[in-house]
């Protein structure tokens, strides 16, 4: 029997459909009536949101998202990816978003996984696997989507399976983690994420640089011992820098200073001084207008509400995405 070409996408996409079905009662089940779950395997969690969400600081480190059910909205700088069930989110560096769900109800929960990436593993594959063929000077962002194949699910699957079966899980389990990451480098997305995590290339030097502002956002920097880190000349860090973030190296540590901010006034009920010391600004002027510049509104006006929606969601037991 011929099986012509569209008839083969159709099929692909059925079976994709009927996995991620067949995903959503065993996530929803295995998070219960929290919003976030690990497992034995270290940096994958699991995330299950009843309403959609407001817009929420996320630093995401390297990893891959992957939506079961719902939609999401991230917003890296002047960038903004919306993605859902058929496409995945990868992130090659630490980089501060702001996201929402939208897409969420009790009835049907947004359900979601992480998993972050181990980073040493991934070059060691990539020194092991051919991959000759993708376009190893892929530009843009350290963040992309792609297509969620129906291969990508198969082992998201299989790994859920395991989650009721912890002897199993921490063996196999770690198998399954290769393969989900073999199918994301070997995926069109893949590319600028093989190229950032590769040794020695523009791309690595920059993720170096940016590794430092993530562990270091509180302290002044000069760009020029920042560059001299990263072993590239200014107008070089600059342009790569930009490239892979959509943002400069000040601008970037302003929003890490901002985001952190914003999570202390949110979770731990302090004034907007105290915040701002905390992240390394020295002017409250100056933290009160660039927070009001990134958020839209000073910081007690931006969080007020926002207390109360998650207090409510407390109660009610919501997710926060």
């Amino acid at each position: 029997m011929l099986i012509e070409p569209d008839q083969t996408d159709r099929h692909r996409r059925k079976e994709t459909e009927q996995l991620r079905a067949s995903l959503a009662p065993l996530v929803a089940a295995f998070v219960g009536d929290g919003e976030e779950r690990g497992c034995l395997l270290a940096g994958l969690t699991f995330a299950k949101v009843r309403a959609p969400t407001p817009p929420a600081s996320y630093l995401y480190d390297p990893c891959i998202s992957m939506i079961i059910r719902g939609r999401k909205r991230v917003q890296l700088g002047g960038t903004t990816y919306v993605y859902d069930e058929s496409r995945f989110l990868l992130t090659a560096v630490n980089l501060p978003t702001v996201t929402e769900v939208l897409e969420a109800s009790p009835e049907k929960p947004y359900l979601s996984l992480l998993m972050r990436l181990d980073l040493q593993a991934a070059r060691q594959m990539i020194a092991d696997v051919d991959t000759h063929e993708a376009d190893m000077s892929a530009g843009g962002t350290a963040m992309a989507t792609g297509p969620a194949s129906i291969e990508l699910f198969d082992a998201i699957k299989r790994l859920v399976d395991l989650l009721a079966k912890p002897r199993d899980l921490a063996y196999l389990g770690a198998l399954i983690q290769r393969e989900i990451l073999y199918r994301i480098l070997t995926s069109p997305a893949g590319a600028r994420f093989r190229e950032t995590v590769l040794l020695g290339t523009q791309s690595q030097r920059t993720a170096k640089a940016i590794a430092w502002l993530r562990e270091n956002y509180m302290q002044p920097f000069r760009i020029r011992n920042l560059a001299e880190m990263a072993g590239m000349g200014i107008s070089t860090l600059h342009h790569h820098f930009r490239a892979m973030t959509s943002m400069s190296p000040l601008r970037y540590q302003k929003h890490l200073r901002l985001h952190e901010a914003r999570r202390i006034l949110l979770g731990e009920n302090v004034d907007a001084l105290t915040a701002a010391v905390r992240v390394g600004y020295e002017s409250a002027s100056q933290f009160n207008r660039e927070y009001r510049r990134m958020f839209g509104a000073p910081p007690i006006r931006d969080v007020t509400p926002l207390r109360t929606i998650r207090g409510t969601q407390e109660q009610g037991g919501l997710g926060k995405g």
